[in-house]
Parts: structure tokens; C-alpha cells; sequence
């Protein structure tokens, strides 16, 4: 899986950053990617990293401020007019089908494919003794859930967690047991019992290495410090977290319902992530004040890295590598 940060400023575009806009790859193993708010001219972006909208299979918007969705209208038009007829599936906040379906509806705006828009409970409408999380669906290995965080209005964080994939087949074992290649690998690959032609019984499962954890990413909306997001966090491999400020200027992004680059870092350590990446930067950080950012956080939580526009990152269980 890969991370590509399509837009990474707050509140407005700056010369250095879009508004926010994140991709989460699943090419070329699954023929599809994931897109994590799409403020405007994300579709813009989509096509500088070279994604394909036809391979675009689910949005999920974390609130409803128009950094984060203003581009959304001309995304998925401009998936219907490449003509994708694969269903498009969105999630987010209350209020999202209903923003859609009258933008459609005032622009004339007919899609070529199915649109499916799921929006979360709101906390109101939890039953006593359910869980706090949205568990928004298991999609193949990959299972999302959202909580709701501190923001002025209704914004949601979300928590990808990757299935354990079994262990790789033991070959050099194989081989000291004189066991030929050929399909019976695949047969104890899958953990069977195999007859050889010898008439030697082979047991598949003691041929297995130990099984390959799976990959745990949250990706925050907009958010002032939280229990919630510090759950979602809970040692997760990567955490993508707003730092729309720096520390001398905590009490007024707290007020407006946003986090200093100390304190996604203060959040990562007590998470207990593997890494921390940096996004949402108001445009008053340019060039070496985005970096000051950067130091502060670290100071706190030495595997952070910041995002700009185009940042490619692969996740691994180590935590996050950027691509050169």
C-alpha cells in the first residue's frame, strides 16, 4: 500500500499546497485506490501522480468544510465523463448525500455509474452498550472504522486495520526433506496434508513460516486533542494527523477545533504509532517555517515526516518510507 498526499494545506490553497486530499494505493496487487477528502482541484492532482478515476472505487470524506469537499462535484463528473461504469461508493458525515444529490440535481449532473453514499451515526444515535466506532465496512483484507473527534462541526477519523496473511512456505525446508518442487508446494502452502508418491505423509502446516502481520493506518480529519483519535491511534503503524499550527499558536487552533505539530506528536507517542506524518499546514508555514513545524514535532516523536503535495510513502508494519 501507498500513501500519495494530493493536497496538504488547510483552510485555502497556498502556492506550496493544495487543500487536503489523500490517496491510499492498493496498486497494482488490488486494481484499485481509496481517495480521503478531495478538496478543490483534487481531480487536478489525481492526474499530476498519475491515478486513474476508473480504478477509484470508495471516497470517504471526514467532514463537511469545504477544504475537504469542494472538489468532490467535479471528481465524480469527471469519472462519468471518462466513462467508469464501476460502482463509486462514498462515506462521511451527516449531511453528505444531501450536498451531493442537490449539486447533482442544480448542475444537471448525471453519472454513468452506480454512487453509493453512506453517512455515519451520529453519537445521538448509538444504543447504550454498542461500540463508540463506526465500523464502516470490511472491504477484502481491510477493515475501516471511524470515531467522531473535536472539530467545530462533525468530523470523523478513520482506522484501516490489514489482515495477518499467511506465512511464507518454508522452501529450504522442503528441499533438506527432499520434497521435489511442483504443485504440491501450492498444496502445502495452503496448509494441507500431502501423500507423497514415496508414500511419506507431509504435514503442510509445519512448512509454514509464521504468519505476516498486517499493515494499521489511521488517517484524522480536523481535530483538536482527543481520547477518540488517540483510540483510533492505539498503535497503529502510521498516523496522518492534522498540524494546521505551530505550538505558539495552541490555544487559538484548540479554540477552532485544530492541533499544533506538538500536539499530533504528543498524540503519536501516547498512541504508541510506529510513525507520524504531518498534514493540513496553514499557509502562513512556507518553505523553512513548514519545517520549523517538522523539528518541533520530532523533538516529541523522532519518526515524523511532513507531507507536501506529490509525497509518495510506502506502509510497511515498520511504519511509513517516503519515495525519492
Amino acid at each position: 500500500m501507498d500513501l500519495i498526499f494530493l493536497g496538504t494545506g488547510a483552510g485555502k490553497p497556498s502556492r506550496e499546497r493544495n487543500v487536503a486530499g489523500l490517496a491510499l494505493s492498493f496498486l497494482p496487487a488490488r486494481n484499485e485506490w481509496w481517495l480521503f477528502d478531495c478538496g478543490e482541484a483534487t481531480q487536478h492532482q489525481v492526474m499530476k501522480v498519475g491515478l486513474s478515476l476508473h480504478r477509484l472505487t470508495r471516497v470517504y470524506i471526514t467532514h463537511l468544510h469545504g477544504d475537504h469537499i469542494y472538489g468532490l462535484p467535479g471528481l465524480l463528473t469527471s469519472r462519468s465523463a471518462e466513462g467508469s461504469t464501476a460502482r463509486l461508493t462514498l462515506y462521511g458525515p451527516e449531511g453528505l448525500r444531501r450536498w451531493i444529490e442537490e449539486t447533482m440535481l442544480c448542475s444537471s449532473t448525471h453519472l454513468t455509474y452506480p454512487l453509493s453514499i453512506e453517512e455515519a451515526p451520529s453519537p445521538a444515535e448509538r444504543e447504550e452498550g454498542t461500540p463508540e466506532d463506526w465500523v464502516v465496512e470490511a472491504i477484502g483484507d481491510v477493515t475501516v472504522r471511524a470515531a467522531w473527534l473535536n472539530h467545530v462541526i462533525p468530523s470523523l477519523g478513520y482506522r484501516l486495520e490489514q489482515s495477518d496473511s499467511p506465512g511464507n512456505l518454508l522452501v529450504d525446508a522442503l528441499r533438506e526433506q527432499r520434497i521435489p518442487p511442483g504443485p504440491v508446494y501450492g498444496r502445502l502452502k495452503r496448509g494441507e496434508t500431502v501423500r507423497l508418491e514415496d508414500g511419506r505423509i507431509i504435514h503442510g502446516a509445519g512448512f509454514i513460516g509464521p504468519p505476516k502481520r498486517g499493515i494499521t493506518l489511521c488517517i484524522l480529519g480536523d481535530t483538536s486533542p482527543t481520547q477518540s483519535a488517540q483510540r483510533l491511534a492505539q498503535r497503529a503503524d502510521v498516523v496522518v494527523h492534522e498540524a494546521t499550527f505551530d505550538a505558539s499558536l495552541e490555544e487559538n487552533a484548540n479554540r477552532f477545533g485544530h492541533s499544533t505539530a506538538p500536539q499530533a506528536a504528543a498524540a503519536a507517542e501516547r498512541a504508541n504509532a510506529k510513525s507520524l506524518v504531518l498534514t493540513h499546514i496553514s499557509s502562513r508555514y512556507q518553505g523553512a517555517t513548514a519545517h520549523d513545524l517538522l523539528e518541533s514535532a520530532r523533538s516529541i516523536f523522532p519518526q515524523t515526516f511532513l507531507a507536501s503535495d506529490g509525497a509518495r510513502f510506502v506502509l510497511g508494519t515498520h511504519g511509513v518510507s517516503p519515495i525519492r
